[in-house]
């Protein structure tokens, strides 16, 4: 029985309690005690259904603020700025899963608890827009940036090009592994048309994302690295020596969905954020934290 049944039974119960009762002057006590034990058994039932409802209340309040957003390493630097913003002016609390966009769309096909998507580059939501695992009618572009080459700030070596990177086998160069990063894979087919064979020309050392190639650049473990701009810009251990060469590569979008693992509490939020992120003020934001802009300010569909 749910919880508005039961009240209604509790006020029939009372009903029948009280209209069954024969009314003598010899009972007027008995009478009275058993409408007062009536009365306080509804109030009872009146107040347990009002606690109940008001927790259930607050639980999809709660649920409804919160908003899960799967997201690419490069915006840590931006994010925290930013999510702040949207969670005052929205209300919502926003849990952010950071990781390799390859790894993070992987999880999502699989049902990973996530809301909205924002990966490196635009490839790994279109994939999921294939398959009909985007909700709100397909990706926005917010961003984009390139890729260069970088050297740790502490390097006393002298700065080098891409093109004297590519023959020169003692050159140890971090770049992100393009089976599971995107930054990998974009890196990957720029390198490819520099060098078709650069995978055994070079000494090559392959991490999961941007932070971790500035780490192994910056502790002297590489001496040169592949990032985005983005994360060059925002590290601060790192320099940019280089920037990929014209040809090499189209600029790399960073885009956004709602996907298919979206609660149903979280949709409005969700599609909040998404408009949130593309409006003017935050595009203005995320060229602050070194991103390029979009000439098309983006796209939906």
């Amino acid at each position: 029985m749910g919880i508005f049944e039961s009240l209604q039974a509790g006020r029939e119960s009372i009903q029948a309690h009280v209209s069954g009762l024969v009314v003598r002057p010899s009972d007027e006590r008995v009478r009275k005690k058993s409408t007062v034990a009536g009365i306080r058994t509804f109030s009872m039932v009146v107040a347990i259904v009002s606690g109940l409802a008001g927790i259930v209340g607050t639980v999809e309040r709660a649920q409804a603020e919160t908003l899960t957003v799967g997201a690419a390493p490069s915006l840590k630097g931006a994010f925290k700025e930013i999510l702040p913003m949207f969670e005052s002016e929205y209300g919502a609390t926003v849990r952010v899963v950071y990781g390799p966009s390859k790894t993070l769309g992987r999880q999502i096909e699989k049902g990973a608890p996530i809301d909205v998507f924002l990966p490196e580059g635009i490839e790994e939501i279109q994939k999921l827009q294939k398959k009909g695992l985007t909700l709100n009618g397909g990706l926005g572009i917010y961003a984009q940036t390139s890729l260069v080459l970088v050297m740790s700030t502490a390097s006393l070596a002298t700065s080098i090009s891409f093109r004297d990177a590519l023959p020169d086998r003692a050159t140890r160069i971090a770049l992100g592994d393009p089976k599971t990063s995107a930054l990998g894979e974009i890196t990957a087919r720029a390198f490819t048309k520099l060098d078709p064979a650069y995978k055994n020309r070079l000494h090559l050392l392959h991490a999961q994302h941007s932070d971790d190639i500035v780490n192994l650049v910056h502790t002297g473990e590489a001496d040169v690295g592949v990032v985005y701009r983005v994360d060059a810009i925002n590290s601060g251990q790192v320099r940019i020596i280089d920037e990929a060469p014209a040809g090499t590569h189209t600029p790399v979008q960073f885009g956004q969905a709602v996907v298919w693992t979206c609660r149903d509490e979280s949709l409005s939020a969700a599609e909040n954020f998404f408009d949130f992120i593309m409006s003017p003020r935050i595009q203005k934001l995320l060229l602050k934290y070194g991103f390029d802009s979009v000439p098309s300010n983006g796209l939906r569909g």
